[in-house]
């Protein structure tokens, strides 16, 4: 296998921050806040009431987004002096890619709630910043779609693991057509956790027919669906203002002409189908080697939080693992993600990258991860408020102030390469 070197872009740190401050001669402030609170803030306020609840939302009491957070307060980075950081190398090689920085941008799904643009503006944004993308299962534009404009630019695809196999088999042939090249199979989503915020406004939006792309732009859904309509067949749901409103969202997320999709009962359809067919709770082990036989894609297995999993990964000839807790969205109390790297990476010792998510929100935060044996960090909500706040323009801006501020940490702790940040830069409390 070839290996494939982006282009990558000169030192953003002194470009990005001159950048900030030569326009703040002129009176120009950054399209997005850089401060992540007043950035979440601003995100809020861009955002509808149920947007924000689902993307800002975590499981139960959100126990886990905290020990997210308080995971990384509990290491502190000792600086040493005297290094020349003159120069500096960020980049990573990960599978058959040299990246020009250690991160990529999680899996995030209905980014329409967050902006007209949804996935669409993110792929444009991480091919421009050159940050590969791991394209959302959930999406609300469908892969093919996405992929087109990103031309050589580095993209991945989750994978939710649906009850029919043939399904999942599709989902993956379309990825490997659309240039992604690599799968990471979500693997704490076989039931969906108990959101309170989501429940407090009874709002679920793939009931709603948002974040169904991948499904309605597939032929076995499709055709799926065609048997379970019967011929365009579909329980009615009791009539109210409120449904009325519903089912004209439903039709409006259908690929086809609304009204076709409205009348013919298809669009409604679709999501009734989904909601059957979405996750599999009975996924075990040996489901994975059906999928390690239909792509020679490497896999990644998002969601590995125990060291024995990881493990049981290397066993199965997964070529990486995703240490996450879904971002604290599933499970309420459990450990956090950054609590839960070390012991993983120890148990697989260098035999496959280990990558990590949940709870990131700085470059010292990705500084941390690194030190602790990640191989790149996945982030997430931050971008998605930068989505929010100004579509493209603000994926691109919180992109680019992480990149310049993991660099300035990485100068500023003495390391001049990814090489040199090790678990000697750190002290546990």
């Amino acid at each position: 296998m070839n290996e494939k070197s982006a282009p990558l872009h000169p030192s953003p740190t002194l470009d990005r921050q001159r950048e900030i401050y030569f326009k703040g001669l002129s009176g120009e402030k950054p399209a997005v806040p850089i401060d992540f609170s007043a950035l979440e803030q601003a995100g809020k306020q861009a955002m509808s009431a149920e947007a924000y609840a689902y993307i800002a939302g975590g499981a139960g009491l959100e126990a886990t987004m905290a020990s997210n957070r308080a995971s990384f307060d509990r290491w502190q980075i000792v600086p040493r002096m005297l290094n020349d950081v003159s120069d500096r190398d960020t980049t990573v090689k990960l599978f058959d890619r040299t990246l020009p920085s250690p991160f990529l941008l999680s899996p995030i799904g209905v980014l329409e709630m967050a902006h007209k643009e949804a996935d669409q503006a993110v792929a444009n944004a991480a091919a421009a910043e050159n940050i590969p993308m791991i394209f959302s299962n959930q999406a609300s534009r469908p892969m093919e779609q996405v992929a087109e404009t990103m031309g050589d630019a580095a993209r991945w695809f989750q994978l939710y693991w649906s009850k029919s196999d043939e399904l999942v088999g599709s989902l993956v042939s379309r990825a490997e057509r659309c240039g992604c090249e690599a799968i990471v199979v979500t693997l704490d989503t076989t039931v969906l956790g108990w959101r309170t915020r989501d429940l407090d406004l009874a709002y679920l939006p793939f009931l709603r027919g948002k974040g169904i792309a991948q499904y309605t732009s597939d032929p076995v859904f499709l055709e799926s669906l065609k048997k379970a309509t019967g011929g365009g067949d579909t329980a009615k749901p009791k009539i109210t203002l409120d449904t009325l409103k519903t089912l004209k969202e439903v039709a409006q997320s259908w690929p086809g002409p609304t009204l076709d999709g409205l009348r013919s009962g298809k669009a409604m359809a679709a999501v009734q189908e989904f909601i059957a067919v979405y996750s599999k709770p009975s996924l075990t082990w040996d489901d994975l080697k059906m999928l390690r036989e239909h792509t020679s894609l490497p896999i990644l297995l998002k969601g590995i939080q125990h060291p024995d999993d990881a493990r049981m990964a290397v066993d199965y000839g997964m070529d990486g693992i995703v240490v996450s807790n879904h971002g604290g969205r599933q499970v309420d109390g459990a450990i956090g993600s950054f609590d839960a790297l070390p012991a993983v990476t120890e148990a697989v010792a260098g035999r496959i990258p280990v990558l990590m998510d949940s709870g990131i929100r700085g470059g010292a935060d990705i500084f941390k991860a690194l030190a602790l044996g990640a191989t790149a960090v996945c982030l997430g909500r931050p971008w998605v408020y930068g989505l929010a706040v100004a579509g493209e323009q603000g994926v691109r801006e919180v992109i680019a102030n992480l990149k310049t501020d993991f660099e300035l940490t990485m100068a500023l702790s003495g390391c001049r390469s990814i090489s040199e940040i090790t678990p000697d830069a750190l002290r546990r409390l």
